[in-house]
């Protein structure tokens, strides 16, 4: 979990659950793979607890972590990710974009763009 950091914008919170959550979608966390506890992964970035509570309350309501006693906090068995053929490109895309100077909302812009019509 070290790929996780703090950066200057937005809750500390909701910093920790964006990236967790790209993580999780991305296919970096696999399903049933277990998140660090709680005091761990708040000692690992310099924050509360609560802080990192908060953020994994957030993506437990989202359905992308579940946690139990005794068993630690899990990614979803329900979660799945894209191929890896989509994720190789969207890594290439995503590089290619910000070597360009683009924003991540303007990449997806492009992306919505060139989404072929239903």
């Amino acid at each position: 979990m070290s790929e996780i950091s703090m950066g200057a914008l937005g809750l500390p919170s909701e910093q920790i659950a964006g990236q967790l959550r790209a993580r999780i979608l991305s296919g970096g966390i696999a399903a049933g793979e277990r998140v660090p506890p709680v005091r761990q992964l708040a000692r690992d970035l310099g924050v509360a607890t609560g802080t990192v509570q908060k953020a994994y309350k957030q993506l437990e309501s989202e359905g992308l972590l579940v946690s139990r006693a005794g068993g630690g906090t899990r990614v979803s068995a329900a979660i799945t990710a894209p191929p890896v053929e989509v994720l190789k490109a969207a890594r290439s895309l995503a590089e290619l974009a910000s070597g360009r100077g683009l924003s991540l909302d303007e990449a997806l812009a492009a992306v919505r763009a060139s989404w072929p019509a239903d």
